[in-house]
């Protein structure tokens, strides 16, 4: 059992964690024709518009009531009804989802009293979908956030009594899993017959796909019709702890069963995913995805040489770190520092000895203290790496120096095999070559090889010889 503790500096040095309001924005983008909507400052709303546009290289709708010093100390109900309308007008949204920010919930403002004042006030609204988030940015972090906005979309939109529809699933994945991720899923459940209901979908809006008209909304995702039909689902597979909530609040709302997995990166783990899928549908599993097991179970045997004992320093959101640490953990990996961003029941039970709740200053000097020889962040650990010597491989968001982040997966047995096989050659990196420099001639030997004929010592002097900088990356790890 590891030993969860909390970084209590005066202040975060290179921050791990992303806030709250960005984790629900993120959500609410999985929506079809949706409309984020910050409730704060427009600096709080920039900067997390620039931190999605720079990791997808998309455009991301994102909208802010742009509060200011005047309407923060007198309230901001105004400035919220104004972008309602404003936002209902010009993007004609199906659904806005608001959060909060820690602006307005340190004034104390009642967002839910003034939607409902704004409703009857304005009946153009009524065909608009609003869904609130409180997520201040004092509390929690990304994973918080994306859970928060989740729950308010299962506690709101779907109808009580609707009737049940055989063969159809509800899938609610945690903000860990990227488009990729989703797509694999979607594809598993369909092996079986089954039809999936993935809320929120992000791999139908931030796949990176390329739409044949601009509108001012999310472009593609759940649409609003199947959110509201989610109390006819037979199931619901929610995918990470952090949507334990969001499966709750459907099961007393609807009387929807749930099915919880805290992680499906794995054998074992992708294993109970493929057999709760059978069970459900009544089907045997499929050949393709037999086949799939088979290569993980090779490409894990492959690997193995590469991964046991090695010492690997893991930084992520809680639901990631699990998802990830597990399973490097049973591929023979040492997890010498692991440090995330919140608390979740989930850090206690990680095969290491300490979790801390930190930023990435405490990961580098951590690592650099247990000698790890592989970090695993995302980009923001880049200057840790160059630092360290030693290689960066990159995991979560954001990842701004990297294209293709929506296409990376690492869930089921192929996205588990593609993440083994990368890990694996990321450790294969940092082996060291020995080369000529490293055994010295002895001195009879270099007598005679100071002795060679000059035209043979000209054709010796031309050929360039690397020798391994000190601190070079390969150089970290060394063959026996």
């Amino acid at each position: 059992m590891a030993l969860v503790t909390e970084s209590k500096k005066s202040c975060s040095v290179n921050p791990l964690k992303m806030s709250a309001p960005l984790g629900a924005s993120f959500a609410f983008m999985g929506l079809e024709f949706c409309m984020p909507l910050m409730h704060g400052s427009q600096g709080c709303t920039s900067f997390g518009l620039v931190l999605l546009v720079r990791h997808f290289k998309e455009a991301i709708p994102l909208q802010t009531t742009a509060m200011n010093e005047a309407t923060t100390i007198m309230g901001g109900d105004d400035n919220l009804v104004k972008a309602l309308l404003n936002i209902r007008q010009r993007a004609k949204p199906q659904v806005i989802g608001i959060c909060s920010t820690g602006l307005t919930e340190t004034k104390g403002d009642d967002v839910d009293g003034t939607i409902r004042l704004a409703r009857q006030q304005h009946p153009e609204l009524a065909d608009t979908a609003v869904v609130y988030a409180s997520t201040p940015d004092y509390v929690g972090a990304f994973q918080d956030g994306w859970a928060a906005a989740v729950t308010a979309l299962v506690s709101t939109l779907p109808r009580v009594d609707e009737p049940r529809r055989d063969g159809v699933v509800a899938l609610l994945p945690g903000c860990h899993l990227t488009p990729a991720d989703l797509e694999e899923l979607r594809e598993t459940i369909e092996a079986f017959g089954l039809q999936a209901v993935v809320v929120p979908d992000i791999s139908g809006s931030l796949d990176g796909h390329i739409p044949d008209t601009w509108q001012g909304t999310t472009i593609g995702g759940t649409p609003r019709a199947e959110i509201e039909a989610l109390g006819g689902v037979m199931e619901v597979l929610a995918v990470g702890e952090q949507m334990r909530p969001a499966a709750e609040a459907l099961q007393a709302r609807c009387g929807v069963p749930f099915t919880l997995f805290d992680r499906l990166t794995g054998l074992a783990a992708s294993d109970a995913f493929v057999r709760r899928l059978a069970e459900l549908s009544g089907r045997e599993v499929p050949a393709k995805l037999r086949r799939q097991r088979s290569q993980l179970v090779d490409a894990m045997l492959d690997a193995h040489f590469h991964t046991g004992n090695a010492k690997i320093a893991l930084a992520a959101e809680p639901d990631l770190l699990w998802a990830a640490g597990s399973f490097l953990a049973e591929m023979g990996a040492e997890l010498a520092t692991c440090v995330t961003t919140t608390r979740s029941p989930l850090l206690e039970r990680l095969p290491t000895s300490e979790v801390l709740i930190g930023d990435l200053e405490d990961f580098e000097r951590s690592a650099e203290a247990t000698g790890a020889e592989l970090l695993m962040t995302h980009s923001h650990g880049r200057q840790a790496a160059e630092r360290l010597g030693r290689p960066l491989f990159r995991l979560g968001i954001p990842m701004f120096d990297r294209i293709g982040n929506a296409h990376v997966r690492m869930v089921g047995y192929r996205g588990t095999r593609d993440f083994v096989n990368a890990v694996g050659n990321a450790l294969i990196d940092c082996i060291g070559h020995h080369g000529p420099d490293d055994w010295p001639l002895p001195a009879a030997s270099l007598a005679a090889a100071q002795a060679v004929p000059p035209a043979v010592a000209h054709v010796s002097a031309v050929i360039p010889r690397r020798r391994p900088a000190a601190t070079d990356p390969v150089t970290s790890r060394s063959e026996p």
